[in-house]
């Protein structure tokens, strides 16, 4: 972990990181960085907890002027990036390192097969979401991390099982990526000193959302529920569009370049970890882990 350490351990002033849109992903990578001396400065919709209201132009500029590090977890709004709407021009000065979390939906539908970082984008569901992405990675020495389903404490298969509020789909052979949030913090620590680009941030087993359901089940020493056919099963419409693709995310590009190691390298480590902590329940998108909207 040189890289990695050498970023984080460092404590001279001038390391200041703005975040844009801090969410569950972001706000842990905040968490980490402070408690190795950097400067962190967030922005939220309404300026709750301490945080800079989005809406507050003159603030929002001042930080983006005084950063070393700025990264947006903020997704598409309609069809538009609304921080590049807001300050593309400001992003554009020389020298400062930007990061952007995007979501592997920009890959569209691979019918199952393997996805790496030359795959082509925008041909999927997420086209405002692909656009966003090639506008960022247009943007001088801008990292670019593509997110698949996000879980971690409070937010994961294991919440919606002890809530009652899980099921098993049968979706006829679909597998998704998924990643444990301290695995993206992992990923993001070390893209600090990376090299500009896109990487994939995904462990190493995609796997049917109804795998992953039944490991919950099984750690909680609760009943495994049936498989529920897809055309029956209780989904909004969100969550039944994300059945229409069905892809694995390759991971090689981050440990090749960035030197990723995984914490969790699947849903089975990631989930005994989890279960064997009192984090409180807390709500998780469909199906079974966040998505890279909800950062």
């Amino acid at each position: 972990m040189a890289c990695a350490s050498t970023a984080t351990e460092r404590s001279e002033p001038q390391l200041r990181l703005l975040i844009l849109g801090l969410g569950y992903t972001a706000s842990r990578l905040a968490a980490r960085l402070r408690d190795h001396g950097w400067r962190v400065a967030g922005t939220t919709r309404d300026g709750r907890e301490g945080s800079i209201a989005f809406a507050d132009t003159e603030r929002v500029r001042f930080e983006i002027r005084e950063a070393t590090h700025i990264l947006s977890s903020v997704p598409p709004e309609g069809e538009a990036d609304p921080v590049l709407a807001a300050h593309g021009d400001a992003l554009m000065r020389s020298g400062v390192w930007l990061g952007y979390l995007s979501s592997t939906g920009v890959y569209g539908d691979s019918g199952g097969g393997w996805v790496d970082e030359s795959a082509p984008t925008g041909t999927g569901r997420r086209t405002a979401r692909a656009a966003a992405d090639a506008a960022w990675l247009a943007l001088p020495n801008a990292h670019v991390f593509r997110l698949p389903g996000i879980y971690g404490p409070g937010r994961s298969p294991l919440d919606r099982v002890r809530e009652g509020r899980a099921q098993r789909v049968d979706a006829g052979g679909q597998v998704f990526s998924r990643i444990h949030v301290d695995d993206i913090v992992e990923g993001l620590v070390r893209g600090l000193q990376g090299p500009a680009g896109a990487y994939n941030l995904a462990d190493d087993l995609p796997a049917p959302q109804s795998d992953v359901i039944a490991c919950a089940c099984r750690l909680l020493g609760l009943p495994v529920p049936p498989l529920v056919p897809l055309a029956q099963a209780d989904l909004s419409p969100a969550a039944r569009a994300f059945y229409s693709e069905n892809r694995r995310v390759a991971n090689g590009k981050a440990k090749r370049l960035l030197g990723l190691t995984l914490r969790y390298p699947d849903y089975r480590f990631g989930l005994r970890a989890l279960s064997a902590t009192t984090s409180p329940a807390s709500a998780s998108s469909a199906p079974a882990a966040a998505s890279a909207d909800q950062r």
